[in-house]
């Protein structure tokens, strides 16, 4: 049985998300255990002025994540009635400890890809006709960057939306049922020869592969981002390392779950 974490009233501290124990093996730089993530903490409410949004902190990495409803479409969207769902991605400054310059004109290439990848995850679990001409924008900006980040936004922006699309039914903007499921992401990787699960920066910068897995709380891929960053893998490779990541998702959707029920209290 997954272990979940309690959601306190929005404001407050939420405590560490923690997994089950499962079976000893040897562990990882950090102590974890192959099969483990790092603490996760979601803080639902975190920008009380966004429609929906959430703090979330997996080990180092702390990501805001927040959802704006806008009663508009994109210019190639206009004249229909199904709504959509976009993303944007970016890192502050001191997020990885040597400053990181702001982009001026346009996002760097990195950012670009990252939330064109947080927008294709999040709209399968959407019904874009129940919008109504609506566009939700999910802004991620990272705090701070040990790994992860673009999983960790994802993962996030799902509690975002789905506490902002709430507010939407409650008020009548969106018909009922306008999110219909759940997304999470965790990375998965193979380091030192064996695969883990949910790399720390000291961890992806040196792992031989480097995948990143989106599923949905039905079960179903997403999207799955991997490469071979010192030498091919093989069938039971990618077999570990899927294995890994649905067990790490299983446990990021309870605690979506509850940091959801504690984001949409009084709505």
């Amino acid at each position: 049985m997954d272990i979940g974490h309690f959601v306190p009233p929005i404001g407050q501290t939420a405590p560490s998300c923690y997994n089950t124990p499962m079976a000893k093996s040897s562990k990882r730089s950090d102590g974890r255990r192959p099969d483990e993530l790092r603490p996760v903490r979601i803080t639902p409410g975190f920008v009380a002025t966004a429609d929906g949004s959430c703090l979330i902190e997996l080990g180092g990495t702390r990501v805001i994540c927040t959802a704006s409803i806008a009663d508009e479409l994109p210019r190639w969207r206009i004249g229909q009635q199904a709504g959509w769902v976009t993303a944007e991605y970016g890192m502050l400054p001191a997020s990885t400890g040597q400053r990181k310059s702001r982009p001026t004109n346009k996002p760097d290439g990195r950012s670009v890809e990252i939330q064109r990848l947080i927008g294709r995850s999040l709209r399968p679990v959407v019904n874009l006709e129940r919008l109504g001409p609506r566009t939700v924008f999910l802004d991620c900006d990272v705090l701070e960057a040990d790994g992860g980040t673009r999983t960790a936004a994802i993962t996030g922006a799902q509690v975002a939306l789905s506490i902002a699309a709430a507010r939407a039914e409650a008020d009548g903007r969106f018909q009922k049922r306008a999110v219909t499921g759940l997304v999470a992401a965790v990375s998965v990787g193979i380091v030192a020869g064996r695969a883990v699960l949910d790399l720390c920066y000291a961890e992806d910068s040196r792992a031989e592969v480097d995948m990143n897995v989106v599923m949905t709380s039905s079960g179903k891929y997403v999207e799955v981002q991997g490469s071979s960053e010192a030498g091919p893998f093989d069938d039971s490779d990618l077999a570990a390392m899927l294995k890994l990541a649905r067990g790490g998702i299983r446990r990021l959707l309870s605690c979506q779950r509850q940091a959801i029920a504690a984001g949409m209290k009084g709505i």
